[in-house]
């Protein structure tokens, strides 16, 4: 009626044609309120960060400096605040050539200093900590230095030996020597061993010739042969390749994968002889990476030129290597895409926590809607389903932030004895977190209404850039079967060991099988115990039933590989469940760190919000009856609880992810003050 009576009598006095200077009373504008104004947070935020970050905080914060404080970067003022982000309305060529401004930025300012040539954990560590700074700037120039530095440098340093590494690594590093990784072919992406690239070795000259046989064999994808690199390492699958020995029935004998070193083009960037370049084109992103085919026409090579710390061949075509299992050369041949998938795992982690700090922040600021007449509009993290939205996703990323610091601490700390345990790991995680991100990104997208479609506000065109990570170093399918693969090889190795198991996580099958209640109290479902329970209950289950269908196919004279293609789906459910229960069981390890009860207190939340949620998301639960109806009833009903309480903390939970203001975007503060008419003309 208050409404009604206002809007009668400015129509009122507009038909009278009223005296008053002011006809129609303006009303007052919405005013942006710092969510720091009312946000308390119940916790450290310090201290939160050191949990997250895991390790070398200072150099983040040094190199975040670097970045915001360069024109190179692209800052830009918008309102009171200073934002830098890649533009992405430049051309394919402008991003191509601003990224390898930002490179030379960074190496003269020191950056790549050890990438290297450094030695011991904490060199490794400094490395990792610098790259995720730099993907949450720009993936392009990311990926760029991963290519340089982990693919083509990582290669030459854990493939090659002394003779390489006096030669290439220093110059690598100092930008000298500029290479990329050709591995991916037009036909061949992740089944590296059917890739159709040939080398025939020619004993009379001591060379290596490499040929492109067919269309289906030129290399595909190679970030940075387009237009700026001068040297390509490739790997080569050696199952139609032909080594020309001396002795006539060697001839044609298949001898696996291969790495060699070949220069694609000269000095000057001309490309060289023999040798064919075409550009891969625009893309739905990353485009300020040059991707680029290449085609090799019986291009000669030295013999040095092969990386030869696991094989190698004598200058009259002797065949040498220390590993005579061919599955196990492939497999060290194969250990420097590791690091790549360890590094994209992480990062992914990263960029949600962008995605969120930005969806977040809006919500805290942004109302719509009242629910009493005349009532001040609802902030929208203030509304349960907002919340709903957010919330789960902010504790999912909390937990893999957790199980990303342990994947690397394993990765720099790793041996010839845990290649394996790292191998499944980081393809479990690289799978699982790059998933979780471009549903982050998306949900916080569509959370962030019309704002979200505007590029200046990041997390639109962040799920383009990093939708990628997909499928390039192993699509997410296929990394999630080798998961399996290797979980039903230690299920049958267990089985001949007396049902003991060792490694992966899986000591838990060791123990009696957990009994899950029937009756599941507020409490039960918050308990650590239970929720280990059930997970580690999804687990060994899902594995012995893996086994038996494989079995079963087997039994009915199927080969054991059609077998586990035809197991697919317990395949897909069993690789998600050991991921599942291993990012809930180093989440529980970092809970434990901490000695004050308030952050004790809001991981606790974070952690049953994170278990709960996957408890309801996956299936599995109800499928196989690891949970009733009834229960499972009751695990939604705790998630919406859950997210209630968890809503005081969001402000601290994204503060406490450690992003500078200048990495975020309009959105996250003023947002009314960055739309301005004033901001339009500044």
């Amino acid at each position: 009626m208050d409404r009604a009576f206002q809007r009668t009598k400015i129509i009122s006095d507009h038909l009278l044609q009223s005296n008053s200077p002011h006809i129609i009373s303006a009303n007052a504008c919405l005013s942006y309120s710092p969510p720091e104004l009312t946000e308390v947070s119940h916790f450290d935020i310090k201290e939160m960060r050191k949990l997250l970050d895991g390790h070398n905080l200072e150099d983040r914060d040094w190199l975040y400096n670097l970045v915001i404080q360069s024109k190179l970067f692209n800052p830009r003022q918008v309102g009171e605040k200073v934002f830098v982000s890649p533009d992405y309305n430049q051309t394919m060529e402008q991003q191509r050539e601003m990224t390898m401004k930002r490179i030379a930025y960074l190496f003269e300012r020191g950056v790549f200093q050890g990438w290297l040539t450094g030695k011991g954990i904490e060199a490794a560590l400094r490395k990792i900590a610098q790259a995720e700074v730099i993907e949450m700037f720009d993936h392009s120039l990311s990926v760029k230095m991963g290519v340089h530095f982990s693919l083509w440098g990582g290669a030459i340093k854990f493939l090659g030996t002394k003779r390489h590494h006096d030669k290439w690594l220093k110059d690598t590093e100092n930008y000298v020597v500029k290479g990329c990784f050709a591995m991916t072919e037009l036909g061949h992406g992740s089944n590296v061993k059917g890739i159709e690239t040939v080398t025939t070795y020619d004993s009379n000259t001591g060379e290596f010739v490499i040929n492109t046989p067919c269309e289906s064999a030129q290399k595909y994808w190679i970030g940075g042969a387009a237009n700026v690199r001068n040297f390509s390492f490739f790997k080569i699958c050696m199952q139609h390749i032909r080594w020309s020995f001396r002795s006539l029935k060697l001839m044609g004998k298949i001898k696996g994968l291969h790495a060699f070193i070949c220069q694609i083009r000269d000095a000057d960037g001309k490309i060289c002889h023999n040798i064919r370049i075409a550009d891969c084109g625009h893309k739905i992103g990353l485009n300020g990476v040059d991707n680029g085919r290449i085609w090799f026409d019986n291009v000669r090579i030295p013999r040095e030129n092969v990386l030869n710390s696991v094989a190698d061949v004598s200058p009259d075509g002797e065949y040498l290597s220390a590993i005579k299992d061919p599955d196990q050369r492939f497999a060290a041949f194969m250990a420097p895409l590791t690091s790549g998938r360890v590094n994209i795992a992480s990062s992914a982690v990263h960029i949600s926590k962008i995605g969120l700090s930005i969806a977040i922040r809006y919500a805290l600021s942004r109302r719509a809607f009242s629910i009493t007449p005349n009532g001040p509009e609802i902030l929208l993290l203030d509304y349960p389903s907002h919340q709903r939205r957010l919330l789960p996703l902010l504790a999912k990323t909390y937990a893999m932030s957790s199980a990303a610091n342990h994947m690397k601490m394993i990765y720099v700390n790793r041996t010839p004895q845990s290649n394996k345990t790292i191998h499944v790991i980081s393809s479990a995680f690289k799978a699982t977190f790059t998933w979780h991100n471009q549903r982050t990104l998306q949900e916080c997208r569509e959370a962030c209404g019309g704002q979200g479609l505007k590029t200046e506000n990041h997390v639109g065109h962040l799920k383009s850039e990093f939708d990628v990570q997909s499928t390039f170093e192993g699509d997410n399918n296929v990394l999630m079967q080798q998961v399996s693969k290797a979980l039903l090889a230690e299920y049958v190795a267990a089985k001949k060991r007396n049902n003991t198991f060792k490694g992966l996580g899986l000591e838990h099958m060791n123990k009696p099988c957990p009994i899950i209640s029937s009756q599941l109290t507020s409490s039960l479902l918050r308990s650590r115990q239970f929720q280990m329970d059930a997970f580690c209950s999804r687990e060994r289950d899902l594995l012995s039933r893996f086994a038996a269908e494989v079995s079963q196919y087997q039994v009915k004279g199927q080969s054991k590989q059609y077998a586990f293609i035809l197991s697919y789906q317990l395949a897909e459910d069993l690789g998600r469940a050991f991921s599942d229960r291993l990012i809930l069981q180093t989440f529980i390890e970092a809970e434990a760190t901490m000695t004050t009860s308030s952050l004790k207190d809001v991981l606790g939340l974070l952690r049953s919000l994170y278990a709960l949620t996957r408890m309801e998301e996956d299936a599995a639960f109800l499928r196989y009856g690891y949970l009733s109806k009834e229960n499972d009833a009751a695990v939604r009903k705790e998630v919406i609880q859950l997210c209630s309480e968890v809503r005081p903390h969001a402000l601290g939970l994204v503060s406490s992810f450690g992003i500078p203001d200048a990495f975020l975007s309009p959105i996250a503060f003023n947002w009314i003050d960055a739309n301005s008419w004033y901001a339009v003309h500044q």
